[in-house]
């Protein structure tokens, strides 16, 4: 049993910092990085964005709700915010006419993809 506890304490250690470095953002849950989708001739797509654990408050009753991932559908042209300064982003063409892109932008720089195929999506990101 001794050269077990070892182990694990490292463990514990390790695990501890990632919990505390999730970043609370309260009610401004659009503060951070912003994307923009477009699709010029209209065509369906699903978004799916990823990023470092956040708390927010969802109601008066859950003020530290977590989450990583925003995930979405539409049609045409959308734009977004996620809720911190970093993070990924992918689009799949869903149906319709014509392409579909992503873009981010951090500090200045700018990064995008497009699609016109449903089974390879396009994908951006800042981490």
């Amino acid at each position: 049993m001794r050269g077990f506890a070892g182990p694990l304490i490292l463990v514990a250690m390790a695990l501890a910092p990632v919990a505390s470095a999730q970043v609370h953002v309260g009610r401004n849950v659009e503060g951070g990085l912003p994307w923009s989708v477009a699709a010029p001739q209209g065509a369906g797509w699903s978004l799916v964005c990823r990023f470092a654990p956040v708390t927010y408050e969802a109601s008066q009753w859950d003020t530290r709700h977590w989450t990583n991932k925003i995930a979405t559908t539409g049609t045409g042209a959308a734009r977004g915010r996620l809720p911190d300064q970093d993070g990924r982003c992918t689009v799949t063409k869903t149906g319709g006419s014509g392409p579909v892109a992503i873009a981010m932008v951090k500090d200045g720089e700018v990064l995008s993809d497009a699609t016109n195929d449903t089974a390879h999506p396009a994908a951006v990101g800042f981490l």
